[in-house]
């Protein structure tokens, strides 16, 4: 039976996924499996459970780590993705319409797919992808900081999504079409015109004079345009 701290969310988004391997927030903190939830605010059944487990970890942070009396400041880790970050920036566009949350675990947990079928390869594993995620909320007393915190459980993927983060594929890259980048054609290649003979050039009386060719006029090899920005139109 889950605890009333333990939720199992629906379907949300992955996004900051560090569920393969731990990732320090800040540099000289302990490193942590990790990721960020993105929960469609139309799953309001999700957004209920949440609620509930969150006001149970408030009542057993009274009871025991906050020595029977409630912070007058809580912080709670779920955030409007229409809002702002708590350092006031705004949230990325793939946060809008969602609720956000980040969960994280001191150990690595399970990630299997709809058969119930660990998932062993690394490229399946991505922020963007679409899971199912436990979580637990817990409070927590540390450093004269206190709060409800959320612990990262089993996740199951249910299916692909657009990755975030900024992958690009070769075919984006590199694709055909009017972004295509043109390079120029490498200039002709010129031999030596044969040099002109002597003029007035003596032969002994048994040698014939001959007509040597005039010397083909010097001609400049075309120069090739140089490799500028216009060279590469997505630069």
């Amino acid at each position: 039976m889950n605890k009333p701290t333990q939720v199992t969310t629906g379907e949300v988004r992955i996004s900051y996924e560090h569920l393969l391997k731990p990732y320090a927030q800040q540099q000289g903190a302990e490193p942590k499996f990790s990721a960020t939830l993105l929960i469609p605010k139309s799953d309001i059944g999700t957004k209920q459970r949440i609620d509930a487990a969150i006001q149970a970890a408030i009542a057993e942070g009274v009871a025991g780590k906050w020595n029977g009396a409630r912070p007058p400041q809580l912080p709670v880790p779920v955030y409007d993705g229409d809002g702002v970050r708590p350092n006031g920036e705004p949230f990325g566009e793939e946060c809008k319409g969602h609720w956000v949350m980040t969960a994280n675990s001191k150990q690595q947990q399970e990630i299997v797919d709809m058969q119930m079928n660990p998932i062993f390869d690394t490229t399946q594993v991505y922020s963007g992808m679409y899971a199912r995620v436990v979580i637990n909320f817990f409070a927590y007393n540390a450093t004269g900081k206190k709060g409800i915190g959320c612990g990262l459980g089993p996740v199951q993927k249910t299916r692909d999504g657009e990755p975030l983060g900024g992958r690009m594929s070769a075919a984006e890259a590199f694709g055909g079409g009017s972004d295509s980048v043109s390079y120029p054609a490498p200039p002709p290649q010129y031999q030596a015109a044969p040099q002109q003979a002597p003029s007035n050039q003596f032969y002994p009386p048994s040698t014939q004079y001959t007509n040597y060719p005039q010397q083909a006029p010097q001609q400049t090899p075309p120069q090739a345009p140089g490799f500028g920005d216009d060279a590469y139109p997505f630069a």
